[in-house]
């Protein structure tokens, strides 16, 4: 089992820039997939990026893509999510999530097993 803290979040202005963290409890963090999630107010929670176990291999969800790098470091047991040129439309509870495979590889909610409990980035404009 592993517990996700995220940290980071905050008020900016549209053009601007913010780093989440996602701090992960257990020995065995290299074993797990790890994403990011957000939820603006009445939508539905969707994906923002992913990252293999290794750290070799990211996606991005369109809307986020050439703005937000994600990366962890294995050694520390974090994952971060580095945002940049921010948007209103950015807005949401940002949350961190834990794929206890390593080979799914996915996109989808459903498919991790762990979840942060969020942390509000708010992008005005």
């Amino acid at each position: 089992q592993v517990q996700l803290v995220e940290s980071g979040g905050g008020l900016v202005q549209a053009g601007g820039s913010l780093r989440l963290s996602c701090a992960a409890s257990g020995r065995t963090f290299s074993s797990y997939t790890m994403g990011w999630f957000r939820q603006a107010p009445g939508k539905e929670r969707e994906f923002v990026a992913r990252i293999s176990c290794s750290g070799a291999n990211t996606r991005f969800a369109d809307s986020v893509k050439g703005r937000f790098t994600i990366s962890r470091d294995n050694a520390k047991n974090t994952v971060l999510l580095e945002m940049n040129s921010l948007k209103p439309e950015d807005t949401a509870v940002y949350y961190c999530a834990a794929d206890s495979t390593c080979w799914r590889l996915s996109g989808n909610p459903n498919s991790y097993d762990y979840w942060g409990q969020g942390t509000q980035v708010t992008v005005s404009s």
